[in-house]
């Protein structure tokens, strides 16, 4: 029998699991000569609504162009998977932008079902209020794999299925490791199954800037956000008016870089971890990388991982794209 406290339990464990991977991670990455924390820690209840928040700022507008991409080709997609009923979304958040899709592939379906998942509970409960009215929502707080293996092990007998990976996630990941995470989406799919793209593209560095560093400092509380959920989380005494939020361009390697900048000489504990960490001034954590991309290289990178380009779409206010890639 499920109960209210049975309920309770499996929350403590997997709040427990993963406030021992946050603290691994971060004696990992404090442990570096180049301090950093993975971006993927950015992602708490604070930071998942930081982040939401950054998504209307003028300057940020890739999840705008994203969104738009969606909504005026979602017919489009929807004819290029006739046959799917089953839609897996790595990294929905609140699934705001994924309900265009829906509705088209729900007017070809009398059934649909969504597997959004994602690392932030409070994100996965408004993607289910939100979208249950179109498709039989089953949220998954864990992994992009191991939710997506959950998903897969559900399906259909021989249905292929939509994986949407949007708002250009994939350039969150090392080139290398992006390569290897694709490859691995792939061997988890079959022939039949899709991949729906979505990658920022190469623009003006002057404008990336703006977009990872507004003037209202929206993206410097949600990067700050991440020594916060360390104090919380891990016991640390961090002093966030003593780091700084700084955002560059690396030319050589085609990414926008989001560090936090020690202002002074200082000595961190993070009693949570059994960790000390000094910092000199001007020494930084790096917190994010956003790769940016050309359209021939994602077409490459289809080739390269098992994949067969179907169609791209390019947003002309914000140069990004959006690449439907089947499993060849």
């Amino acid at each position: 029998m499920f109960t209210q406290a049975s309920a309770s339990r499996k929350t403590k464990v997997v709040f427990d699991e993963a406030v021992a991977e946050f603290a691994h991670g971060v004696r990992t990455g404090l442990g570096k000569p180049q301090k950093e924390l993975h971006s993927k820690y950015l992602y708490d209840e604070l930071g998942s609504a930081l982040f939401e928040a950054i998504t209307h700022l003028p300057e940020y507008g890739l999840t705008r162009a994203d969104e738009r991409l969606l909504r005026e080709h979602a017919d489009e997609i929807a004819e290029l998977v006739p046959s799917c009923e089953t839609v897996i979304e790595l990294g929905s958040g609140t699934g705001r932008k994924t309900r265009s899709i829906l509705a088209a592939l729900r007017r070809r379906h009398a059934r649909l079902r969504y597997y959004p998942i994602d690392v932030s509970a409070e994100a996965l409960g408004r993607c289910e209020r939100e979208l249950g009215d179109i498709a039989e929502v089953h949220p998954l707080q864990q992994s992009y794999l191991d939710g997506m293996a959950q998903a897969l092990d559900a399906r259909w007998q021989d249905e292929p299925v939509l994986v949407l990976f949007l708002g250009s996630t994939i350039g969150n990941f090392e080139p290398r490791c992006a390569l290897a995470f694709l490859r691995d989406l792939r061997s988890a799919l079959r022939p039949a199954d899709s991949l729906l793209l979505g990658a920022d593209l190469i623009k003006d560095p002057a404008q990336l800037i703006a977009a990872y560093d507004d003037p209202t400092g929206v993206t410097a509380a949600f990067n700050l956000n991440l020594l916060g959920r360390a104090n919380r989380e891990l016991d640390a005494d961090f002093d966030l008016r003593s780091f700084q939020h700084e955002a560059r361009w690396n030319e050589n390697q085609r990414r926008i870089e989001m560090h936090l900048r020690s202002l002074v000489d200082q000595t961190v504990s993070l009693a949570g971890c059994g960790l000390t960490v000094h910092f000199r001034a001007g020494e930084t954590i790096w917190t994010e990388s956003s790769h940016k991309f050309s359209a021939d290289q994602l077409r490459q990178m289809a080739s390269d991982c098992g994949y067969r380009v179907e169609e791209q779409w390019t947003d002309r206010q914000w140069p990004f794209v959006e690449s439907l890639w089947k499993a060849a």
